[in-house]
């Protein structure tokens, strides 16, 4: 049986809040509450995916540590306009 949107949303936000490390913690609950709501499947389905992903991969491509692998260069791109913001 197919996730509903709402309930799928809500699991990628408590999986985004509750990660190994606390700087994750505030980068992705910060990124989730912001932005899922406005996804698409695909890219719901891609965060998915690199919720999957060690933290402290993570935690190397949103600051620049590392380059990003893909498929998730867009995304993490996105992640770090979002805290580069006033307020993110």
């Amino acid at each position: 049986m197919p996730e509903i949107a709402q309930h799928r949303v809500k699991r990628l936000y408590m999986r985004s809040i509750r990660r190994g490390i606390k700087e994750m913690d505030l980068i992705l609950s910060a990124f989730a509450s912001a932005r899922l709501d406005q996804m698409d499947d695909a890219r719901l389905t891609l965060y998915d995916a690199m919720l999957n992903e060690n933290d402290h991969d993570l935690y190397q491509w949103v600051t620049g540590q590392v380059a990003v692998p893909e498929p998730y260069g867009a995304l993490i791109a996105d992640i770090q306009d979002h805290i580069a913001q006033p307020g993110g």
